[in-house]
């Protein structure tokens, strides 16, 4: 059964802010002559890694909304220059806008079931990836969303 990870999305404001650091990421990668694909290092290590890597997203919360999802390519261990084991999570170069959910804050990552996952924006079958992210957020907010 697949399953997905919930994370904050710090320093980023917006989708966009995060499709531009993800366009960025995959340019750095082609350049070097790598697959175009972007990567998230966190300290813990999944356990149920096989479950992610089948089919499993990165679900972005952006202010207090998640919003966006990225597919989970592939989840490595990696060793810091200080020494420290780190998980390195591979993520597919597009970012997909979800249907928005409210989300308190927490620290590091949880893992988030597929059934609890909101659906794409694009497959909600509304024409809602068309309307500006602060009407969306004001229905969200208004539980119309």
């Amino acid at each position: 059964m697949t399953l997905h990870i919930i994370k904050l999305c710090v320093g980023a404001d917006s989708i966009d802010d995060l499709r531009e650091w993800v366009t960025e990421r995959s340019l750095l990668a082609i350049a070097a002559g790598m697959e175009p694909h972007s990567s998230h290092v966190t300290r813990m290590f999944p356990k149920r890694r096989e479950e992610i890597i089948d089919g499993g997203s990165l679900y972005w919360v952006i202010k207090g909304q998640l919003k966006a999802r990225q597919p989970i390519l592939d989840i490595r261990e990696i060793v810091g220059g200080d020494g420290i084991t780190r998980a390195e999570l591979v993520l597919g170069p597009e970012v997909i806008e979800t249907v928005m959910q409210p989300k308190r804050p927490f620290q590091g990552w949880r893992y988030l079931d597929a059934k609890d996952a909101p659906k794409d924006l694009g497959s909600a079958g509304t024409g809602l990836d068309e309307m500006p992210e602060h009407m969306k957020r004001e229905l969200s907010e208004l539980g119309l969303l």
